[in-house]
Protein backbone atom coordinates (compact mmCIF):
# COMPACT_ATOMS: atom_id res chain seq x y z
CA UNK A 1 0.00 0.00 0.00
CA UNK A 2 1.51 3.48 -0.92
CA UNK A 3 0.35 6.97 0.66
CA UNK A 4 1.25 9.96 -0.90
CA UNK A 5 0.72 13.48 0.62
CA UNK A 6 1.14 16.40 -1.32
CA UNK A 7 1.49 19.63 0.10
CA UNK A 8 1.17 23.01 -2.02
CA UNK A 9 1.55 26.53 -1.05
CA UNK A 10 -0.13 29.28 -3.54
CA UNK A 11 -0.64 32.70 -3.81
CA UNK A 12 -4.00 34.45 -4.62
CA UNK A 13 -2.46 38.11 -6.10
CA UNK A 14 -6.13 38.78 -7.21
CA UNK A 15 -7.71 38.33 -4.15
CA UNK A 16 -8.75 41.46 -2.18
CA UNK A 17 -10.71 39.51 0.83
CA UNK A 18 -11.01 36.44 2.47
CA UNK A 19 -14.56 36.10 0.19
CA UNK A 20 -12.07 36.03 -2.95
CA UNK A 21 -9.98 33.99 -1.80
CA UNK A 22 -13.01 30.91 -0.52
CA UNK A 23 -14.34 31.90 -3.38
CA UNK A 24 -11.42 30.69 -5.73
CA UNK A 25 -10.27 27.70 -3.51
CA UNK A 26 -13.92 26.51 -3.37
CA UNK A 27 -13.41 26.67 -7.45
CA UNK A 28 -9.65 24.65 -7.25
CA UNK A 29 -10.98 21.85 -5.08
CA UNK A 30 -13.95 21.34 -7.05
CA UNK A 31 -12.47 21.07 -9.68
CA UNK A 32 -9.64 18.96 -8.32
CA UNK A 33 -12.01 16.89 -6.70
CA UNK A 34 -13.80 16.15 -10.00
CA UNK A 35 -10.69 15.33 -11.82
CA UNK A 36 -8.39 13.34 -9.26
CA UNK A 37 -9.14 10.92 -7.19
CA UNK A 38 -7.49 12.58 -3.77
CA UNK A 39 -8.88 14.37 -0.59
CA UNK A 40 -8.02 18.13 -1.50
CA UNK A 41 -7.90 20.56 2.07
CA UNK A 42 -6.76 24.00 3.22
CA UNK A 43 -4.30 23.35 6.00
CA UNK A 44 -3.01 26.44 7.19
CA UNK A 45 -3.61 30.55 6.70
CA UNK A 46 -6.79 30.23 6.71
CA UNK A 47 -7.07 33.99 7.56
CA UNK A 48 -4.50 35.26 5.25
CA UNK A 49 -6.43 36.69 2.33
CA UNK A 50 -3.76 36.06 -0.50
CA UNK A 51 -1.26 33.12 1.01
CA UNK A 52 -2.64 29.26 1.40
CA UNK A 53 -1.65 26.12 1.64
CA UNK A 54 -3.58 22.81 0.63
CA UNK A 55 -2.52 19.22 0.89
CA UNK A 56 -4.11 16.74 -0.83
CA UNK A 57 -3.98 12.89 0.09
CA UNK A 58 -3.79 9.39 -2.09
CA UNK A 59 -3.97 5.60 -1.22
CA UNK A 60 -3.19 3.08 -3.81
CA UNK A 61 -1.78 -0.08 -4.41
CA UNK A 62 1.29 0.93 -6.21
CA UNK A 63 3.58 3.83 -5.31
CA UNK A 64 4.31 4.98 -9.47
CA UNK A 65 0.89 5.41 -9.41
CA UNK A 66 0.51 7.54 -6.52
CA UNK A 67 3.43 9.80 -7.72
CA UNK A 68 2.24 9.79 -11.25
CA UNK A 69 -1.34 11.20 -9.87
CA UNK A 70 0.04 13.47 -7.70
CA UNK A 71 2.55 14.82 -9.92
CA UNK A 72 -0.20 15.60 -12.57
CA UNK A 73 -2.13 17.19 -9.79
CA UNK A 74 1.05 19.83 -9.14
CA UNK A 75 0.66 20.32 -13.11
CA UNK A 76 -2.68 21.24 -13.03
CA UNK A 77 -2.73 23.55 -10.24
CA UNK A 78 0.23 25.20 -12.22
CA UNK A 79 -2.14 25.78 -14.55
CA UNK A 80 -4.92 27.37 -12.92
CA UNK A 81 -5.21 30.77 -13.52
CA UNK A 82 -5.99 32.82 -10.19
CA UNK A 83 -3.28 30.79 -8.26
CA UNK A 84 0.35 31.15 -8.30
CA UNK A 85 2.19 27.97 -7.43
CA UNK A 86 4.78 28.91 -5.29
CA UNK A 87 6.42 25.68 -3.71
CA UNK A 88 4.80 22.13 -3.08
CA UNK A 89 6.25 18.84 -1.13
CA UNK A 90 5.20 14.97 -2.35
CA UNK A 91 5.67 12.65 0.37
CA UNK A 92 5.40 8.94 -0.23
CA UNK A 93 4.71 6.69 2.65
Amino acid sequence: MAIGILSVKLVLRYSHSLKDKRRVLNSLKDRVRQDFNVSFSEMEALDHRQYCILAAAMISNDKRHVNGSLSTLVNFIKTFPQVELIDYELELL
